[in-house]
C-alpha cells in the first residue's frame, strides 16, 4: 500500500509505502543519544514479548515458557492475551528485586 504525504502548501507531493515507514521507525527506534548511550526503544507500559523477556531477563526463551506453567515454583508475573504470553518490565524488574533480596536475607533454596 502507498501512502501519499501532502505538504502544507501542497506543492510537493511525497509517495512512500510501508516498508518505508517501517524502516524509518526501525531507524529512530535504533538512535543513540549523543552521549554514546543506546535508546531504548521500549517505553511505558509497553508489553514484553516472550523473546524480549528472555532478553531482558538474560535467559532462554525455553526458561521463561518453564517459568510461566502453572505447575512452576518460581513463576514468572505474566498477562496472557488469547494464546499469547507478555511480560510487563516493571513486574519483571520487581520480580528481579524480590530474588535479588531473598538472595541477600539468606533465603536460598537447594
Amino acid at each position: 500500500m502507498t501512502i501519499i504525504h501532502v505538504s502544507a502548501d501542497a506543492t510537493r507531493t511525497v509517495h512512500t509505502s510501508r516498508e518505508d515507514d517501517m524502516n524509518r521507525a526501525t531507524a529512530i527506534g535504533d538512535a543513540q543519544h549523543s552521549n554514546g548511550s543506546h535508546v531504548d526503544r521500549m517505553v511505558g507500559d509497553e508489553l514484553l514479548t516472550v523473546q524480549d523477556a528472555a532478553r531482558f531477563l538474560n535467559v532462554s526463551v525455553s526458561w521463561v515458557y518453564e517459568h510461566t506453567r502453572d505447575d512452576a515454583e518460581d513463576r514468572l508475573p505474566f498477562v496472557k492475551l488469547g494464546k499469547y504470553v507478555r511480560f510487563d518490565r516493571t513486574d519483571l524488574r520487581e520480580y528481579i528485586d524480590a530474588k535479588r533480596h531473598a538472595f541477600r536475607n539468606g533465603a536460598r533454596r537447594r
